[in-house]
């Protein structure tokens, strides 16, 4: 009888949607769990592929000091001997703490309460900022707290789906898939995206508004003015429920104007613009579902509460069907809310109230209680790079890629006397400059919570041994505020306890003033914590299992128990570029994770995009000169990146697109965060990060190539590279202005065995007329290396190429493959990858398509395209289409 593999019922360590999987024995395979009603059974491409992303492939495993290996005492030590010396010359405004949405609540807990409470500083903050920070300002002003009132039922059940400034399909795509499935059970739904680019999200659009970037809240204010002149409001709920109605419609009025001017402004049809305004009349079961394309603003906030005046006008607040629903881009960026992990919050949506600083010291017994804000995510940096701020600990995330002007960043963090990096991986771009590096727990080995986007708190429970010396995070903390003198305070020794404490203070002195209270699970015991199943907050006496919606009885968390209208004047930028400049935006692509540091060690989530790009549209192309797949630059007086341009119509003219995932690692300069401003909401401190002035400009090379490897020693030295991971070595393309000789002595180079023998045979073919350029070396029979190069980029495909690099013994005929530049017997692969869940790619998909497959269903009863996550379904309609 064969043995029962154990199954752990976790959380997807990716973005808000907060999906569970069933991962089987040591993450041997995961799924989708049924039971999560984040996705019931749906996991997408990046969930599919975590088991590639589990080898301790550059993994930091062992503490560091100044370079060397130290064990966890000795680092501990230094690490608390630093901050005591920092806090004994330049006292706690010195000393910075900067989370991510990727730590867990217990160790956002911790955190916040060693920074805020006892070392006496309010400089805790969170990348989070970059993400949700004016989405969280926006529902405190509407509705006295940071509660997001509906849940993902609510996408089966609307009439109307407004999609602002979020490409679900790519970024929420277990998400995108709930909306198609809905629309499908109930084909009178309609659907609107609003987002300057046509994204995949738009295959599902009935009107897509393809607005002037920055004109989000305008439209917003043009349709509550439109509301009221057409007789579409809810005036029982507007007088029953809210505040400041008249002074909010007066502002939208004069701010939006005449119809055909509103259209002019927001550079759309009026015809376009009068039908989104009937369709939202005339469904009152409406759902907005808005992210960083509203948030990433200088006016961001302004944008959130336009959105949710037309909501509250029209009492489609908490309702089946019906809210405005703010997606968070990380797993626990919610998690975050609800422990202070913001500059400006303290732990459990408690303010700097002098009543809340009371209540919390009182409840932490804490000594150096903070009074006042701290500075948040681009002010906490820029503080490093002034020496205002001397010694910092970064947890689990990346600024030197993520953070507006990043090249300022990074230098900053090179001054900075004591810079502590508590990370799971051993080579970032941050923890590059990292004084002390601590090692982290990641996915697999972590035990806590995460809340997602819809305030469905889930455990993430461990599955792997932690390998190394790595340890929670939570733990390095508070062993640090046991050696400050603390051991009373941080005396937890398991997360069950830390959760314990975290949902005690969330209902300490709450009798209802704040919509987060959890104090339902504070008296939860180890096994309780390990058995904790997915719950929505309130979790109290009132809501024993949790509360589905929030505010559907029209009583809010302010002092009176009304809503607020928040009169808004749209703020555009208004002044146009100056010659030659286009307008960057920025987000994230289908297949890859932040700063791909996990989803970069997967080869699959690197096939459908392998390489960081510009979109432009084809006149913008025209006018600079640019050519599909041609190398560009892309600069300002910030900083420059160099990479390879798409030419798109989905692209408006004037505007570019930049993927934000590469960094160091993975390419030679291609960090987006360079080039982006520290300009931010005044308001939430967000960053402007989907508006940046730039220009754009043809890059010649002489030479363009690649090179596959077994081992990685060095990174090439040429103008270009971008690093992709394969099966037992490593693919780079690259390019170069230099001499194509010296280049080809250099690069030849970093063709090395890991193994150990006799120098391996040399195979290499020269033909100078052409510019071709091949060499390829062989050990024992097998492929070791081979470098391409050619002065056009006429170069062979690779994945033949890297098929060889997994055979045991090359054949003859292969052996002359290699130096011929052909796949043997003429095979050409797949092409490019469509659907990435099962290796798809497009000549099969072609293919079919020739064969009679008419369509997205035939094409995955033939291919399974298309049949797991679905974000490749756009694709394969366009595929049908062409």
């Amino acid at each position: 009888m064969s043995e029962r593999v154990p199954m752990t019922e976790t959380t997807c360590p990716y973005c808000g949607v907060g999906c569970g999987v069933a991962v089987q024995g040591a993450g041997r395979s995961v799924a989708g769990l049924e039971s999560h009603p984040a996705n019931r059974g749906r996991l997408c491409v990046k969930g599919t592929a975590l088991p590639d992303t589990l080898d301790l492939r550059h993994r930091l495993l062992h503490p560091e000091v100044d370079g060397a290996r130290v064990d966890w005492d000795t680092a501990l030590d230094e690490v608390t001997r630093r901050l005591r010396d920092t806090l004994a010359r330049y006292g706690p405004d010195s000393v910075a703490c900067y989370g991510s949405g990727q730590l867990l609540t217990e160790d956002y807990y911790v955190a916040n309460k060693l920074m805020k409470g006892f070392i006496g500083s309010a400089h805790m903050d969170t990348n989070s900022r970059l993400c949700m920070a004016s989405a969280v300002a926006g529902y405190k002003r509407a509705f006295g707290g940071d509660s997001v009132p509906g849940c993902y039922e609510d996408l089966d059940q609307a009439d109307l789906l407004v999609l602002a400034g979020s490409n679900a399909a790519w970024t929420h795509p277990v998400l995108y898939q709930r909306m198609v499935a809905a629309r499908k059970a109930r084909p009178d739904t309609r659907v609107v995206v609003i987002d300057p680019r046509r994204t995949a999200t738009c295959d599902l659009a009935d009107l897509h508004l393809p607005l002037r970037p920055g004109a989000d809240g305008l439209l917003f204010n043009g349709l509550l003015a439109w509301l009221a002149g057409h007789g579409h409001l809810d005036r029982d709920y507007i007088r029953a429920h809210t505040r400041g109605f008249d002074d909010a419609l007066a502002r939208a009025k004069a701010d939006s104007g005449s119809l055909a001017g509103l259209a002019r402004r927001c550079d759309l049809r009026e015809a376009d613009i009068r039908t989104f305004f009937q369709w939202f009349a005339e469904r009152p079961r409406t759902v907005t579902f808005y992210s960083q394309g509203i948030n990433q603003s200088a006016t961001g906030t302004d944008k959130c509460n336009a959105i949710i005046n037309c909501h509250l006008a029209t009492g489609r607040v908490g309702r089946p069907g019906a809210s405005p629903f703010s997606i968070t881009g990380q797993p626990n960026a919610m998690g975050g809310r609800e422990v202070g992990g913001l500059a400006n919050q303290l732990a459990a949506h408690m303010d700097f109230a002098a009543d809340d600083v009371d209540r919390v010291k009182r409840f932490w017994n804490a000594p150096h209680m903070v009074g006042e804000p701290g500075l948040k995510a681009v002010d906490l940096f820029q503080a490093v790079a002034t020496g205002r701020v001397r010694f910092i600990w970064i947890l689990a995330t990346n600024p030197v890629v993520s953070l507006p002007e990043a090249d300022r960043v990074r230098e900053a963090l090179r001054r900075c006397p004591t810079v502590v990096v508590s990370d799971c991986m051993a080579d970032t771009d941050t923890v590059r400059m990292a004084d002390i590096k601590l090692p982290a727990r990641t996915w697999g080995e972590k035990n806590g919570t995460v809340t997602n986007s819809e305030r469905c708190i889930s455990r993430q429970r461990p599955f792997l041994d932690a390998p190394g010396e790595a340890r929670p995070d939570w733990w390095a903390l508070a062993r640090v505020g046991r050696r400050l003198g603390y051991s009373e305070a941080f005396a937890w020794e398991h997360p069950a306890q830390v959760f314990a404490e975290h949902a005690a203070l969330s209902g300490f002195e709450n009798e209802g003033r704040r919509a987060f209270d959890i104090s339902g699970l504070a008296t939860l015991d180890r096994a309780g914590y390990d058995a904790l199943a997915p719950v929505r907050w309130p979790v109290n006496r009132h809501w024993p299992r949790g509360r589905q919606r929030l505010f559907g009885d029209g009583r809010f968390h302010t002092d009176d128990g009304r809503a607020r209208f928040v009169a808004i004047t749209a703020a555009l930028p208004e002044d146009p570029p100056l010659t030659g400049e286009l307008i960057m935006n920025t987000g994230r692509i289908r297949d890859q994770w932040h700063t791909m540091t996990r989803t970069g060690k997967a080869r699959r989530l690197l096939q459908h995009i392998g390489e960081p790009f510009v979109a432009l549209h084809p006149e913008d192309a025209r006018r600079h000169r640019i050519e599909d797949g041609q190398l560009a630059t892309v600069e300002n007086p910030l900083g420059a990146i160099t990479v390879r341009a798409r030419i798109t119509a989905d692209q408006r003219r004037g505007e570019l697109f930049v993927p934000m995932h590469w960094s160091g690692p993975f390419s030679a300069r291609a960090r987006q965060g360079a080039l982006v401003s520290a300009t931010t909401d005044p308001l939430s401190g967000q960053p402007q990060s989907k508006f940046s002035r730039v220009r754009v400009t043809p890059r010649a090379v002489r030479w363009q190539g690649f090179l596959i490897t077994r081992a990685r020693h060095h990174d090439p030295d040429c103008l270009y590279w971008s690093y992709s991971p394969l099966p037992g070595g490593h693919l780079f393309e690259l390019a170069g202005d230099d001499d194509p000789d010296r280049a080809r002595q250099r690069l030849a180079a970093l063709i090395r065995d890991p193994g150990e023998g006799e120098e391996p045979q040399w195979l290499e073919l020269r033909d100078p007329g052409a510019g071709h350029f091949r060499r390829v070396a062989v050990r024992d029979g097998r492929l070791i290396g081979a470098l391409f190069i050619h002065p056009t980029g006429a170069l062979p495909g690779r994945d033949w190429l890297i098929g060889l690099l997994q055979r045991k013994r090359l054949e003859d005929h292969e052996r002359r493959a290699l130096l011929g530049g052909e796949a043997p017997h003429g095979g050409a692969g797949d092409g490019p990858v469509v659907c990435a869940c099962f290796q798809v790619g497009e000549r099969a998909i072609r293919a079919r398509i020739d064969a009679g497959d008419g369509s997205v269903e035939a094409l995955g009863r033939s291919l399974r395209c298309g049949t797991n996550c679905g974000s490749c379904l756009p694709e394969l309609k366009q595929l049908l289409q062409s």
